[in-house]
């Protein structure tokens, strides 16, 4: 009961994720944002602390939305009529996105302001990155290529139905990353096996049907292509 407790847990958390993507306009914005961050992070070749800072400032603006839309249902749930404290409220919960959105611009200017001239002054060049940050990035956007298209088709959470599955984009995107990253075709031919034995359980359960699993074995399978593809040299 207690680990099926800690698994719903993380499930109502994503539910709530997919609840801001699905309803407000900023957190989409902000995705987007951070999809392009990081894909500008692999083509610049930022260092480890730079990488650090970037994915600390993208999660404090996520944190900053997320709250801010609890506080904005939690205030309209209790209140149906203006009143200046509930608009107080509400002007606070935005001013704390604010400050993240200005925190995270801050940090973006200080990593890539001297790339982006360097780029500019003597043309771009894609830096290698080493694999096992771009097995991250790959996962990382397949995570978030999910996300927002469970939020587009208003269908189950990121742990259970809808499209695509989850469970099979990431199973299938790690058995990818394993293939690129090894260069070994047994290798990754297990990787695959092992990932076809996840979307099997997935039609199994009734938790998804083939076209959705198969959905996300394709979202699984592009992205980390697409991401060792153009940026592993």
């Amino acid at each position: 009961m207690r680990s099926r407790s800690l698994l719903w847990s993380f499930n109502y958390a994503i539910e709530g994720m997919l609840y801001a993507l699905r309803t407000q306009r900023n957190m989409r914005l902000h995705a987007s944002a951070a999809v392009l961050v990081l894909i500008s992070a692999v083509l610049l070749g930022v260092v480890r602390w730079e990488m650090v800072a970037l994915l600390f400032a993208i999660t404090f603006v996520f944190v900053a939305e997320l709250a801010n839309t609890a506080i904005e249902a939690t205030v309209d749930m209790v209140v149906d009529h203006f009143d200046p404290k509930a608009k107080t409220a509400k002007d606070v919960a935005a001013g704390a996105v604010l400050v993240a959105s200005l925190n995270a611009v801050a940090v973006g200017y200080i990593v890539f302001f001297d790339r982006a001239v360097a780029m500019a002054a003597g043309g771009f060049h894609v830096v290698r990155q080493s694999s096992a940050t771009l097995t991250l990035i790959g996962l990382a956007l397949t995570v978030l290529a999910v996300l927002v298209m469970k939020a587009v088709t208003k269908e189950g959470t990121f742990l259970h139905g809808g499209w695509p599955s989850g469970h099979v984009a990431l199973a299938v995107g790690g058995a990818s990353a394993i293939a690129y990253t090894t260069q070994s075709a047994n290798a990754g031919v297990l990787a695959l096996f092992i990932a076809f034995l996840v979307a099997h359980s997935r039609v199994e359960s009734e938790t998804h049907t083939i076209p959705q699993v198969l959905l996300g074995a394709v979202v699984g399978f592009l992205i980390p292509t697409l991401v060792f593809q153009v940026f592993l040299l």
